[in-house]
């Protein structure tokens, strides 16, 4: 096999090469089946049993979840966007929202379109380079729900800690910190993410929730766009993403083979140090632009000097096989993505290149 890139990229993202092995060995003939996977019937008894089995195991890694239930849809975090408004946001009730940057705000944007909407929280005065202190947030009786988006993916920020919402339901966009970290399921109401950061392909966006929030769905939306159509039907409405879904089941697998979440935690938090050390030991040659209580341990964001400098970083990582290390077009500077599967070794590679890079420019 050639060389494997040193993967970076934001999403759709790496995985875990022992996953693409096991797919690559199954893909033609899946379980002596005489068929792919992407071939069989999704009410079939072979199918079923994965789209069940990768239920059972995301709500196992997450402490069990009990009265909470895994829904796989399509369209990604952007339809949830809509989906939890027109779901949870009854006339009369307000929807909360923190603003942390590019992300949240569109999920803000969408929240408008279907009723009231108001954001309690924001760091948008410091160019979204902090997570607002939720310590000691006051929620109004007519709120609906607080959302807040994990790890905000383009600036490089992520919350340390939720705030405790009482019996106001909590919900999180994940998309990009998913299963990388230890949590408490029971503090949130919904979670939900695109899988193509942590969790396996683009195709699938899971869902988790609170059984009794998804249950009754009002009846004025489309059907497709109701949760309890998919809870009611256990994510087999339609034709679901079965091939994504098989590969997040495997993704999972892969999770518990690290040590579950405690093991992943570890091994993510060992990687985002050893980039940041490298960052902040530089004299000021890099400079890592988010508070450093908001640094996230999914998307390492950094500067240069100077735009000149930076794009020459740019082309010379990418001659020595570093994949994805240009910021956001919206922010600019440099980004690495060191989600689930990229490996330790991947982060020694990227810093050993910076701190040669520094060598050679500073």
């Amino acid at each position: 096999m050639s060389k494997r890139a040193y993967n970076f990229n934001a999403g759709p993202a790496a995985l875990p090469l022992e996953v693409l092995e096991r797919a690559q060995a199954e893909f033609v003939d899946f379980r002596n089946t005489g068929m792919s996977i992407m071939e069989m019937s999704h009410r079939g008894k072979v199918y079923e049993e994965v789209h069940n089995e990768a239920e059972s195991r995301l709500l196992s890694l997450l402490g069990g979840g009990k009265g909470y239930k895994v829904l796989f849809l399509q369209g990604g975090a952007s339809t949830q966007f809509a989906m939890v408004p027109m779901n949870l946001l009854p006339k009369g009730k307000v929807a909360s929202y923190v603003h942390t940057g590019s992300w949240a705000d569109k999920a803000i944007k969408e929240a408008k379109l279907i009723g009231e909407t108001q954001i309690v929280a924001s760091s948008e005065a410091n160019k979204f380079m902090s997570i607002p202190d939720l310590s000691g947030i006051q929620l109004s009786d007519k709120t609906a729900y607080l959302h807040v988006t994990s790890n905000e993916t383009i600036e490089g920020t992520q919350y340390q800690v939720f705030p405790d919402t009482g019996d106001i339901p909590l919900i999180a966009d994940m998309s990009s910190d998913i299963l990388s970290r230890q949590l408490d399921l029971n503090q949130f109401g919904l979670i939900y993410a695109g899988a193509q950061k942590n969790l396996g392909p683009s195709g699938v966006t899971v869902v988790i929730a609170r059984e009794d929030l998804i249950s009754e769905s009002p009846k004025d939306i489309p059907t497709m766009l109701r949760y309890s159509t998919h809870q009611s039907n256990n994510s087999l409405y339609n034709t679901p993403p079965a091939f994504s879904i098989y590969m997040v089941n495997e993704v999972l697998k892969w999770i518990e083979e690290q040590g579950s979440l405690a093991g992943m935690e570890k091994i993510n938090r060992e990687k985002a140090q050893l980039i940041y050390d490298t960052i902040d030991n530089s004299g000021g040659f890099y400079r890592g632009p988010v508070e450093t209580g908001s640094r996230s341990i999914m998307n390492v964001t950094f500067r240069l000097t100077s735009e000149e400098l930076e794009k020459q970083f740019i082309k010379e990582s990418e001659q020595e096989g570093f994949i994805g290390l240009k910021g956001h077009r919206s922010v600019g500077g440099l980004r690495a993505s060191i989600y689930n599967a990229v490996p330790y070794e991947n982060c020694k590679a990227l810093t050993d290149f910076m701190t040669h890079f520094q060598k050679s420019n500073g």
